[in-house]
């Protein structure tokens, strides 16, 4: 396995902890944390636990089941600094109340989900003649 997915699938099992983490905390004391913390949680287990999980095995396994190598390597990599940097930032824009940060993170994060499409789509298209 790449490392780049092997770095997707850890850190998806880390925001997978922080986000029953901040669920827990939430449960023993709703005060105990600032901010829209169900969005924040949310969007730890929607973005980071569930998305950076397929965004792993779906690199590792999408181009060996099409029979094609990746389309690029390099849009694979800027998607991981990518993923992983929005959704930090979307996060504190919600435990912050600041509503740009909250965009600018989101847009970054989309940014992630777009080049993923893109380069799965690009790997998985029919190639050569009579497909």
């Amino acid at each position: 396995m790449h490392k780049r997915n092997r770095i997707f699938i850890t850190i998806s099992l880390i925001y997978g902890m922080l986000g029953g983490l901040i669920a827990l905390t939430r449960l023993i004391d709703p005060n105990l944390i600032p901010g829209n913390v169900p969005r924040a949680h949310g969007h730890i287990m929607l973005l980071g636990f569930f998305l950076m999980f397929i965004y792993g095995v779906g690199l590792h396994v999408l181009p060996r089941f099409s029979g094609f190598p990746l389309y690029s390597e390099r849009m694979a990599n800027w998607q991981l600094y990518s993923a992983n940097a929005g959704l930090p930032i979307m996060v504190a824009g919600w435990l912050a109340m600041i509503n740009w940060l909250v965009l600018i993170g989101g847009i970054v994060s989309y940014a992630a989900i777009v080049m993923f499409g893109v380069n799965m789509l690009l790997t998985v298209k029919a190639k050569g003649p009579g497909r």
